[in-house]
């Protein structure tokens, strides 16, 4: 194990570990079944399951790794294997910047959830927003063999999909503390994100409110996905 593996964890996935699952813990519905898209080992999905254990959860990544806690399958990172409504609630952390195509698996999460669709991911604004992702994307997952494209999305990029796989945002919040002094100087400042969403009836109007201005839209059809 490298010096920078020994940081890592002492300074980052402990803390990162223990923030997140309080706050998916506090927005998963009560006795939920949950699918954890893209769980890598799945310490996440048990540290929530310590806090709330009424709550069952299931993964899917396209690199199973040999020791996991929850169970896990693999798929092919585009079609996940489960019929229409098959989840009371679907989770993808850090998950969709490691994609080619966010829009086809934002609707795929959409599809397996009768209710929510928790996402901890990052927002590509700000001062140096892109090359401090990258570095952080690098440090975490580089050693574990997961892709790295990079594919990091603005706010409006985020609202763009969401009404283009008909999810609808409950909450939008960037103050996470993910990152102990003087660290989340650099590496926190409004670059995570945990939204919550839930999924719109088909052809309903969509609360948008980027640039926090409020309106009413109609979704637009899915399929090619959004330039910007």
């Amino acid at each position: 194990m490298s010096l920078l593996d020994v940081l890592h964890g002492r300074l980052v996935f402990t803390r990162r570990v223990d923030r997140l699952a309080e706050a998916l813990a506090a927005r998963l519905p009560t006795r939920a079944s949950v699918l954890d898209i893209g769980c890598g080992d799945g310490s996440i999905a048990a540290a929530i399951v310590e806090r709330r254990p009424d709550l069952s959860f299931s993964g899917v990544d396209v690199l199973v790794r040999p020791a996991t806690w929850i169970p896990v399958i693999g798929y092919d990172g585009s079609t996940l294997p489960f019929p229409a409504g098959s989840y009371d609630a679907a989770c993808l952390v850090d998950v969709v910047h490691h994609t080619d195509h966010p829009q086809r698996l934002l609707s795929e999460a959409a599809r397996v959830s009768r209710d929510v669709v928790l996402i901890k991911d990052h927002v590509a604004e700000g001062f140096l927003a892109e090359p401090t992702l990258k570095l952080m994307d690098w440090v975490g997952n580089a050693r574990h063999g997961v892709r790295l494209p990079y594919n990091y999305l603005t706010r409006t990029d985020w609202y763009r999909h969401f009404r283009r796989t008909g999810l609808s945002v409950r909450s939008w919040d960037t103050d996470l503390a993910l990152y102990p002094p003087p660290l989340s100087a650099v590496f926190g400042r409004g670059l995570h994100v945990l939204i919550e969403l839930s999924a719109a009836p088909q052809g309903s109007a969509v609360v948008d409110t980027v640039d926090g201005g409020i309106q009413m839209s109609t979704p637009d059809p899915v399929g090619g996905e959004a330039v910007g």
